[in-house]
């Protein structure tokens, strides 16, 4: 994640500038810490979050290590609905330990391997991240995140797997069912949500991002979740399609009847489709949908095949399920 550098006041000063011109012409980060106030307008949270981080770490030990959230955000991991209002650095001791109101200091073991490079930035390992939240984080939260390290190939179950077993105590078993239950395949924060509400409700576990085609193999679409037993197709609409950056050249009208086109070819071959929005996930409305579709669905004859998409080659497919 690219964000404006942080200057300290001393730096500044010895650059040149005066305390009135950083007054006027700068935006303070923290206490001694300044961006320049234009590099600082557009920010996201998420942004503005790594430049406390960057501000933070400078003004303490050298020693101290970005982890947690902070770390989470300084590897440009999806971060839903974590809190970032602290930032949290690591110090390699097992006393020490505080809390202010900008940060969150924790006295952990942490070994050579576990930390690397990110730019200027010394950062806990993407590994040791995951599940550093896995074990402190709810466990929607820590999906959301853990999904997207496997998605950006950022770590692997492997490393998670190799990472969760140097730990014992408090959190373990958080994060071995964080472990157990993350999956790259997994496309966005809403795609990673709607896995957890589908696990909880006692949905059958779905077929992620599996290509259905017809009984003469002409492929018919790609699909955030296929439930073969029950007859149904789930879709997340995220509503990024519509973006003009995604959908290149193409008006959304063009879009939408593209949409309407790859639903229809869908029923035709017998599935029920059923779409949910990002502000449907905080309720129950798009379950009782999936719900009442399976009761439609179950017994309806349907043609062609589906693909199974890999867990550890996320977009490449193999193998043939028929109907």
């Amino acid at each position: 994640m690219d964000v404006p550098q942080v200057t300290s006041r001393a730096s500044a000063l010895r650059d040149g500038y005066t305390d009135r011109e950083l007054r006027a012409g700068w935006r303070r980060v923290r206490r001694g810490y300044y961006l320049d106030a234009e590099g600082a307008a557009d920010l996201t949270v998420a942004q503005q979050h790594l430049t406390r981080t960057d501000a933070v770490a400078q003004a303490s030990s050298p020693d101290a290590i970005i982890s947690h959230i902070s770390a989470a955000v300084a590897h440009d991991l999806d971060v839903w609905a974590a809190p970032l209002t602290r930032v949290h650095l690591l110090r390699n001791r097992s006393t020490g330990g505080r809390a202010t109101r900008q940060l969150l200091l924790h006295s952990m073991r942490i070994t050579p391997d576990e930390v690397v490079r990110v730019g200027n930035r010394q950062v806990t390992t993407v590994a040791r991240t995951v599940i550093d939240l896995a074990r402190t984080l709810p466990f929607e939260q820590a999906v959301v995140i853990g999904d997207s390290a496997l998605r950006l190939e950022k770590t692997t179950r492997a490393g998670l797997i190799e990472q969760l077993a140097r730990y014992s105590g408090p959190g373990t078993p958080a994060a071995r069912r964080v472990v157990d239950f993350v999956d790259g395949r997994s496309e966005s924060p809403g795609e990673s949500r709607s896995r957890v509400a589908l696990h909880a409700a006692h949905f059958p576990k779905p077929e992620l991002q599996a290509r259905i085609v017809t009984p003469d193999h002409r492929f018919v679409a790609r699909v955030d979740f296929l439930f073969p037993e029950l007859g149904l197709v789930g879709e997340f609409d995220g509503l990024a399609k519509y973006r003009s950056h995604l959908r290149g050249s193409r008006p959304p009208e063009d879009v939408v009847i593209a949409e309407k086109a790859r639903e229809d070819a869908l029923r035709a071959l017998g599935w029920l489709v059923v779409r949910w929005t990002w502000h449907e996930l905080g309720t129950t409305t798009w379950l009782t949908r999936l719900t009442q579709a399976a009761r439609i669905a179950r017994s309806a004859r349907r043609t062609g095949y589906w693909h199974p998409e890999p867990t550890d080659r996320p977009h490449v497919s193999q193998g043939i399920n028929p109907l």
